[in-house]
């Protein structure tokens, strides 16, 4: 039997809000490039007016961590007060790859700053909102693990050292999801992980299926399911976001899948999610997903019918979270823009809307129902 609906809307959209600090060591704060922090009433409008209704946001941990346990949420507070004049329900992320100066996931003073940080959230969220929270503790733990263990694309900047971070990113999600639950025992916590694929390059099949099982660790051991030392519980498993673009099947060690011209190749996303529903029978929905330049709207319309057939199929799906909803820049070059939101930005960054997007979205059955969600 499916759960009811979770969301506000089934079509969602996410604001880029990545913070950490870039290959080139300087930090980067994707909501302040993008101006949502300023316009995020207008923001708000134009979702609206296209029937979103549910959205996924970043408190920038290390914007608003002035000093060692000291917060200011004055700019999230906006955000909040936009969101309840607008009727929107926000999903938030509490680290969207960012942390403070000097911290990193294998730092002593990581999971308990991170803690610190929960507990600080939740107590302003509960005193200055009535909405149901939702929170997702760490965005993408498997990839941020890739990317600042085996990259060097953020701090600690390092390689041979992924499983190690991934590790204690876990150990610091289930310390603050503990946390959260104590101060909010209704809240609604939603785990954010890549929905990927690996395929053969001609090497052994055994370690093929291995490799692609890392994409299932963050979840398996905030779950309890491994690393049990940690105490990760089945319950944390509450509701599971997937992200998932072009870019998200390849070849051996990175040589992608191109889309749409290597088709015949690729797996359908429908039986992607289907084996990632086998695995935890928990409420699932895509957490994030777009396209870029001209493929934008071709994109959506394939993982729109894709999710149709997933949750005919049987898969307990609530929703597609367009990301991100406006144009961003490149973490390592802020001065490149690679046109993949809703709305492209101009230099003064206002929002002109891909029209051929818009209308693909404004085509889709779910796009026009607006639902009340309900707890269960």
């Amino acid at each position: 039997m499916r759960s009811p609906q979770i969301f506000k809307s089934y079509w969602q959209g996410g604001f880029e809000c990545a913070d950490h600090i870039n290959r080139h060591g300087e930090r980067v704060n994707l909501l302040q490039e993008t101006k949502h922090d300023l316009r995020i009433v207008e923001d708000y409008a134009l979702l609206t007016e296209l029937g979103i209704f549910t959205v996924r946001e970043g408190i920038c941990w290390s914007n608003i961590e002035k000093s060692p346990g000291i917060y200011d949420f004055s700019e999230v507070l906006r955000r909040m007060r936009a969101a309840q004049n607008s009727g929107i329900q926000q999903i938030w992320d509490l680290i969207h790859f960012g942390y403070p100066d000097g911290l990193f996931p294998t730092h002593p003073h990581f999971a308990p700053r991170f803690e610190q940080l929960c507990r600080a959230f939740a107590r302003f969220y509960t005193e200055n909102s009535s909405e149901e929270l939702f929170v997702v503790p760490i965005n993408e733990i498997s990839f941020l693990s890739w990317l600042s263990g085996e990259n060097r694309g953020t701090v600690p900047f390092a390689t041979h050292n992924g499983w190690d971070i991934k590790y204690h990113l876990c150990k610091a999600a289930i310390q603050g999801i503990r946390v959260l639950k104590d101060e909010v025992p209704d809240c609604r916590i939603v785990l954010v992980e890549p929905l990927i694929e690996i395929h053969s390059h001609g090497g052994c099949p055994v370690e093929l299926q291995k490799r692609n099982e890392y994409q299932f660790e963050a979840m398996d051991i905030i779950g309890g399911r491994m690393c049990p030392e940690l105490g990760g519980q089945e319950e944390f498993l509450d509701i599971l976001g997937f992200n998932y673009y072009w870019n998200c099947q390849w070849r051996g060690e990175g040589d992608s899948l191109c889309w749409p011209d290597d088709m015949d190749e690729r797996i359908p996303v429908h039986q992607l999610l289907l084996k990632a529903y086998e695995r935890y029978g928990k409420p699932m929905f895509i957490s994030e997903t777009g396209h870029f330049g001209q493929g934008r709207a071709e994109w959506i319309a394939e993982i729109a019918n894709e999710s149709r057939i997933a949750a005919e199929m049987g898969v307990d799906f609530h929703g597609i979270c367009i990301y991100p909803v406006t144009d961003r820049p490149d973490w390592d070059d802020l001065s490149y823009y690679s046109n993949c939101g809703i709305f492209d930005l101009d230099a003064e960054c206002n929002r002109i809307p891909d029209m051929a997007y818009v209308d693909e979205l404004r085509r889709q059955p779910e796009f026009h129902t607006q639902r009340e969600p309900v707890n269960y």
